[in-house]
């Protein structure tokens, strides 16, 4: 059965999609669209142990297996963000957001700036800022409450399959045409099973 109300959310990323119009061509909207749902999934589960994580990631000079290991524990997932900054908090210095989500995005640990990289998402943040919407588009991101309270695993998988299927048809891609990076599969079911 389907989850209650994904089809809010879908519509709500869909909306904000409409910004990207005239700065990105209505294939690359996927692109740019499904990296920021999930940094702002991953910003949304890390938020409730995101201060012991950042405490406990300034005591650390280096961060190698053994501190990521603790990092991990600490936040409860298998993934983790030791950037003091929230998906929210960036919207705090307009004049330096592309700088500071990179620097966000450069401190997830490992395995999901792994997803992010895959994604390529410096040289969209770079368009995005150039155009003059990247404050727009992350403050709607902002907004979209995407906690685990507010969203099932079950539905943010509904969430995801059905935009990359719209964004798919945009671009006129048929069946089997589009491409989901490993990383983002592997992250997204451990999201579905951690719980």
């Amino acid at each position: 059965m389907t989850p209650v109300g994904f089809q809010d959310k879908v519509a709500f990323v869909w909306k904000v999609a409409d910004k990207l119009r005239g700065t990105f061509k209505q294939h690359e909207y996927g692109s740019v669209m499904l990296p920021l749902l999930v940094l702002r999934r991953m910003d949304a589960v890390l938020a409730p142990t995101k201060q012991a994580v950042v405490e406990a990631a300034f005591a650390m000079p280096v961060i190698g297996e053994g501190q990521a290991a603790l990092l991990k524990k600490k936040a409860g997932h298998r993934f983790y963000n030791t950037s003091p900054l929230t998906f929210p908090g960036l919207l705090n210095d307009d004049k330096n957001i592309a700088d500071n989500l990179r620097k966000y995005i450069s401190r997830l640990s490992h395995e999901a700036y792994a997803v992010m990289e895959a994604y390529d998402v410096d040289p969209k943040i770079e368009r995005l800022d150039r155009a003059g919407i990247l404050y727009a588009v992350l403050a709607d991101f902002a907004d979209l409450d995407l906690r685990p309270s507010m969203v099932s695993n079950e539905a943010m998988g509904y969430i995801f399959e059905e935009l990359l299927r719209k964004f798919s048809e945009m671009s006129n891609e048929t069946a089997g045409e589009h491409y989901t990076p490993r990383e983002v599969i592997g992250l997204m079911v451990n999201l579905l099973i951690s719980g």
